[in-house]
């Protein structure tokens, strides 16, 4: 069925929410964070995929505070700059926080049958990586997730289940940053890390220019894997 957009209510104010339903009516929920790009095209498609594999998906606007509603893509430049001035404005810490409220929201409804997780792409799985680390969030994925390599104070607070996807040849993340990432999460054992050969930043974006179909379909295999395996637990009433 088709997506619709909501309302998350928090104490800095409300904001919208992309909200994708399985076919079922329920399921275990599923927050989907958003690239620099805003809750665009690319991520309620991947909200309404996640739908059509069981989950209550659900992508929150995290620019609300900047600029409501808006949805970038990277074919425009006009609109590529536009993505990372909005980039360069946002909070981090408040980002966390409206994920934070997102996953409570989603806890609420009664679509929502199970368990919590997270996953996020770009800037989404820096988010993703902060959710699993601040949040109670049950399980979280991260795709090319930027400056997680500055963030490394926060590893030892990771006790969920965490996955990366690591592009090897990403531009914004080059081989020393990756080597700290592997090597500071090399000893929790909540953390598995798969890094795909010769692919970019951006590998799972079908718009984009360094999609790569092989590594995205590797990759969201593994990720419904996860999420099949930590995620589908009944809550108790």
């Amino acid at each position: 069925m088709p997506g619709q957009e909501i309302t998350i209510a928090t104490k800095d104010g409300d904001f919208m929410g992309y909200l994708s339903l399985p076919a079922s009516g329920s399921g275990p929920g599923v927050v989907v964070i958003q690239e620099i790009f805003g809750v665009n095209s690319f991520m309620r498609e991947i909200a309404d995929w996640l739908a059509d594999q069981g989950y209550v998906a659900l992508s929150p606007d995290l620019f609300w505070r900047l600029e409501p509603g808006i949805q970038l893509n990277d074919g425009s430049e006009e609109e590529l700059q536009k993505a990372f001035d909005l980039y360069g404005r946002f909070h981090v810490d408040k980002g966390v926080d409206d994920i934070a409220a997102t996953i409570a929201h989603l806890r609420t409804l009664e679509a929502c049958s199970g368990k919590v997780g997270a996953v996020g792409f770009c800037l989404g799985g820096l988010l993703g990586y902060l959710t699993s680390a601040r949040t109670d969030c049950d399980a979280s994925v991260a795709y090319y997730g930027v400056n997680i390599d500055q963030k490394l104070d926060e590893a030892s607070r990771i006790s969920k289940p965490l996955l990366l996807h690591v592009a090897e040849k990403d531009q914004f993340v080059p081989p020393d940053a990756q080597k700290l990432v592997a090597d500071g999460l090399a000893h929790n054992s909540y953390t598995t890390l798969h890094s795909y050969a010769g692919v970019d930043h951006g590998f799972a974006r079908p718009s984009g220019q360094h999609y790569d179909p092989a590594a995205t379909h590797l990759a969201h295999e593994r990720t419904l894997d996860f999420f099949a395996s930590h995620l589908r637990e009944t809550k108790v009433s």
